[in-house]
């Protein structure tokens, strides 16, 4: 069976999770290197999985096909760039980058090289989002939750492109409509960009999308709501739960929607591998994420433009 030849660029929460993913992956992949600009980090790593390890990732062996990039957002585009412009193929954490020209950048030399460019939308590979997409149609109104204790990671972005960004990119691959109207609040608690966020979209065909994310939240939840006509979903990502109520007469039935569990990110980066080695489209490119990035700016926009006001 043919490999893939990869190496993992930035071996942080995130990263060294992917890493451990891919060493699972034996059978699809060979991890030809690991990088990260922290040598007591890289090296542990290094002798834990038993790969070469690198402190710049200009270093990394010319064998590679492949890079899976989980640095911090404002050094996605510099990276990605690097590795796109030398014909391999990358994968990116969310968010794409730090603003749409530099999405733009990775987009354009991604299609120019004919380079697969999948970003880390992870919550689309989650079993339970997947078996209710099937069956959602024309929501009306849709309400979800994030909330995370405070990450000590991350923070060179806030809470709309940390955590509310999977629920923008969710919303935007079930409703097909141009966004009509975003409001937004939001706060800055324990660092200097938002750390809660609370939005309202409203879309040109009716439907409006209520989202709160929060990374100073004492508990974790990540919960979504999605409301049909004469019925409504309710998915838990955490537990892969999803139960669909319906009305009946003047009643209203609840009916668990049968899941096998998986591990999301393991589906992720195994859609990833094969995306490259079978030449498939990714379920979430540089195309998807920068319309979810654009929209989170947007929302960053109002929520700083509100303080400043409120000031």
């Amino acid at each position: 069976m043919i490999k893939l030849n990869i190496a993992i660029i930035g071996l942080g929460h995130l990263g060294s999770k992917h890493l451990r993913v891919y060493s699972e992956l034996s059978h699809l992949v060979n991890i030809v290197g690991i990088c990260d600009n922290r040598s007591e980090v890289a090296k542990g790593l290094s002798e834990q999985f038993q790969v070469p390890y690198f402190t710049d990732y200009r270093k990394l062996p010319d064998t590679i096909q492949a890079v899976n990039i989980c640095t911090p957002t404002s050094t996605h585009c510099t990276i990605g760039k690097y590795f796109l412009e030398r014909g391999i193929h990358a994968f990116i954490e969310k968010p794409i980058s730090i603003d749409l020209k530099e999405a733009d950048t990775l987009v354009d030399l991604a299609k120019r090289n004919q380079l697969k460019l999948p970003v880390g939308h992870v919550e689309r590979f989650n079993a339970a989002f997947q078996k209710i997409a099937k069956i959602v149609k024309d929501p009306l109104f849709i309400e979800c939750h994030r909330l995370n204790p405070f990450p000590n990671r991350s923070l060179d972005i806030g809470v709309v492109n940390d955590l509310m960004i999977h629920d923008i990119d969710i919303i935007l691959g079930l409703i097909k409509y141009p966004i009509k109207d975003i409001q937004a609040v939001g706060v800055p608690v324990l660092t200097k960009r938002e750390d809660i966020a609370n939005v309202r979209l409203t879309f040109e065909n009716g439907s409006v999308c209520n989202i709160t994310a929060s990374r100073i939240s004492p508990e974790v939840m990540r919960k979504i709501r999605i409301f049909l006509k004469n019925a409504y979903i309710s998915l838990d990502y955490v537990d892969q739960k999803a139960f669909i109520y319906r009305k009946q007469l003047i009643a209203i039935s609840k009916e668990n929607i049968p899941i096998e569990k998986e591990e999301p990110l393991k589906k992720e980066l195994e859609s990833f591998v094969d995306c490259v080695l079978n030449d498939k489209t990714p379920v979430i490119s540089g195309i998807e994420a920068r319309a979810a990035l654009k929209v989170a700016l947007e929302i960053t926009e109002k929520i700083w433009t509100n303080l400043k006001n409120f000031s």
